[in-house]
């Protein structure tokens, strides 16, 4: 009677701890709002005993979440910000994971004429010459930062031609979505979440395919010399599944309606 009683405790002392085992990852709204956690992060904690905690923003705000050791791993979209967060020592080391492509949303009446066209400078042009309404994530999010880059490409300084035609909210691209479909507006946005996004309203994609909208996706350890606090292990098991064969093949197996959100591109 006694052993067993014994043998009860250790199972409870055991599960108890087990729960106990979770990270912490910052990451972007798109990897959230398009479902993929949804469907990837049940899979990775029935592989491995570990919890995850997303901390949904922009990739600008999950990089400072890094930096503030506030995070176990950073899971974002703008690779010129995270090799500057690895080269100030934030990160240990940048890992692939995946891409898909952004995307110029707009509404089926394309009062900008972009509708057919690949060039995505040239849209951009043609919308800011229409002063088409325009919504902008305008919240350091790796789609804003994309935005802001394509504009400068473009040869527009957006924040001297934007007026009350440019729509900047400071919110994730579902809300950015969102006001674009009430105000039949254009919108950059990620293939991902556009393709799980419900409320399109008269919105549709015009603009597609130049190589300047690839969308790539990376992962990194918080690294644990700058904040011992960082979960080191537990962190890296889940950057090491994200891009095992295993990984890899769940990214590849999330659809919303047949179609493939992400790629895996894992790179050692």
């Amino acid at each position: 009677m006694l052993a067993r009683i014994v043998v009860a405790t250790l199972l409870m002392i055991s599960s108890a701890f087990a729960q106990e085992r979770s990270i912490t990852v910052a990451s972007t709204t798109s990897t959230e709002q398009s479902g993929l956690f949804g469907f990837l992060l049940p899979r990775f904690t029935t592989a491995t005993g570990i919890g995850v905690k997303v901390v949904a923003v922009g990739t600008g705000q999950a990089l400072d979440i890094g930096r503030r050791g506030d995070a176990d791993v950073v899971f974002v979209h703008d690779r010129p910000a995270e090799e500057k967060f690895l080269a100030e020592g934030f990160g240990v080391k940048r890992q692939d994971v995946m891409y898909n492509d952004f995307v110029v949303i707009g509404p089926k009446a394309d009062p900008a004429h972009i509708a057919g066209g690949k060039d995505v400078t040239e849209a951009l042009k043609k919308i800011a010459t229409a002063k088409a309404t325009f919504v902008s994530r305008g919240d350091r999010s790796g789609t804003h930062q994309a935005e802001l880059r394509l504009w400068k490409e473009a040869g527009i300084d957006i924040a001297t031609a934007k007026g009350s035609w440019y729509r900047e909210i400071g919110q994730g691209m579902g809300p950015a979505l969102n006001m674009a479909a009430s105000d039949n507006a254009y919108v950059l946005s990620d293939r991902g979440t556009w393709l799980s996004f419900k409320n399109r309203g008269d919105l549709a994609i015009l603009t597609e395919g130049d190589r300047r909208l690839f969308n790539q996706y990376g992962v990194m350890l918080v690294n644990p010399a700058k904040h011992p606090t960082v979960k080191a292990k537990d962190g890296q098991a889940f950057v090491d599944w994200l891009i095992s064969a295993e990984g890899q093949k769940v990214i590849a197996d999330y659809k919303v309606g047949g179609e493939q959100l992400f790629f895996p591109n894992a790179s050692d």
